[in-house]
């Protein structure tokens, strides 16, 4: 089983506008058109089984229809291969009544993005859900590292990342893009070997430029060959967790990254999907 734990879809209606602001504000090529057609078109030609999606909500009020959504994509999950996590933002004030109705009702985790909320992500409004989170039996996923939209940013920057560790020590926590995007060597030196599990969505390819954009092949490399293996064995295989961004990264070429990694057969099963079943549970 293949299970993509990092993918980002948006209503038919919106998603045309939001992924042609995100393209050009990051200047990185989109794979797919960010709608729920096109990612299922996506998971067949790269035999995945299961995409989780991972909503934001970039202001507090947006979280009742994101949550909505969510729920009625899960009711079909089974037929669609599509599992939708929660959204919270930190200053949704009830987020505790919040995070107890999405578990009532089966969602398996939420989403975190601290630069798009900006909210750093060891400051309170973020403890606090996390930690509520954990009481909950939920996942929590967070962007973590820098963000290709906000150069330089340290709203989830790997000393924030420790620092909120130490604090809270939360259970069944994932950060993104490989632990902390553009910074994988604090993240090496700092978080491999901590109790949590990081997932590869937006690290392993070159950035593609978006149309009418330019972009230096130097500029953002990605997480070489050498150092990813160092970090999945440092680390541990059973803590990482496929990811790909879409429709930032193109799911067909990220299964054939990590089958192309140097990871051994039973690596590569726990990596592309035996792990995320467990955690998800599915």
């Amino acid at each position: 089983m293949i299970i993509d734990f990092h993918t980002h879809t948006f209503p038919e209606n919106l998603a045309g506008r939001a992924i042609s602001k995100l393209a050009a504000s990051s200047r990185a090529k989109n794979y797919l058109n960010g709608t729920e057609k096109e990612l299922q078109h996506s998971m067949r030609e790269a035999d995945v089984d299961y995409s989780v999606l991972l909503p934001v909500v970039t202001k507090p009020e947006q979280q009742k229809d994101i949550n909505q959504i969510a729920l009625k994509i899960n009711r079909h999950s089974k037929e669609t291969g599509l599992l939708s996590f929660g959204g919270i933002h930190p200053e949704n004030r009830d987020y505790r009544e919040i995070l107890r109705t999405l578990a009532a009702n089966g969602v398996k985790g939420i989403k975190i993005h601290p630069v798009f909320q900006r909210v750093p992500i060891d400051h309170i409004e973020n403890l606090r859900i996390i930690e509520c989170a954990c009481e909950n039996d939920m996942i929590v996923i967070t962007h973590a590292g820098y963000d290709i939209g906000f150069p330089g940013e340290d709203f989830s920057s790997v000393r924030r990342i420790e620092r909120m560790l130490d604090t809270v020590r939360p259970q069944k926590f994932v950060l993104a893009h490989m632990g902390g995007w553009d910074c994988w060597g604090e993240v090496e030196d700092r978080i491999v070997g901590r109790d949590v599990y990081l997932d590869t969505a937006f690290s392993l390819l070159p950035i593609e430029p978006a149309p009418g954009t330019a972009r230096d092949l130097k500029e953002n490399p990605p997480l070489s060959g050498e150092q990813f293996l160092r970090m999945v064995r440092g680390h541990g295989a059973e803590r990482i967790l496929f990811g790909t961004d879409s429709p930032w990264s193109s799911q067909q070429k990220m299964v054939a990254a990590i089958r192309d990694s140097g990871l051994d057969a039973r690596e590569q099963e726990a990596v592309l999907g035996g792990n995320a079943r467990g955690l998800l549970g599915i």
